[in-house]
């Protein structure tokens, strides 16, 4: 199973950005899929996360900004984000836990390979 997040960039303040996350491979089900952030100097923080009933959760610094999605039937995250800030600049990574096929393990937890956001004028 892979995960392929994609949509970072450079961003002016206020602007929005989308971010994807795709997963590919022996996949039954993705239970859940959340997005985390890593600004320089800081640790890796939740941003978002949507299970598979499309129950959401957010960081408070994101709440009325950002918005999580999925697509249940391409395996694919989504985060929406609005009224960007200087300090949502950081590289964001997203996160699946994933019901594999052939596997008797519940589920397994996979990384994508982070897609930078950049908020600067």
């Amino acid at each position: 199973v892979q995960l392929q997040a994609s949509g970072g960039g450079l961003v002016q303040p206020g602007g929005s950005l989308r971010l994807s996350c795709a997963a590919s491979g022996r996949i039954l089900r993705v239970n859940y899929m959340g997005w985390y952030r890593q600004a320089p100097g800081k640790q890796r923080e939740l941003v978002a996360g949507i299970n598979s009933g499309g129950t959401k959760t957010y960081a408070d610094s994101v709440k009325g900004r950002f918005t999580i999605s999925r697509d249940n039937a391409k395996n694919t995250g989504y985060l929406q984000m609005n009224s960007l800030k200087p300090e949502d600049t950081a590289v964001y990574y997203c996160n699946a836990r994933v019901v594999v096929a052939g596997s008797s393990a519940p589920w397994y937890e996979y990384w994508g390979q982070g897609t930078l956001v950049t908020v600067s004028s």
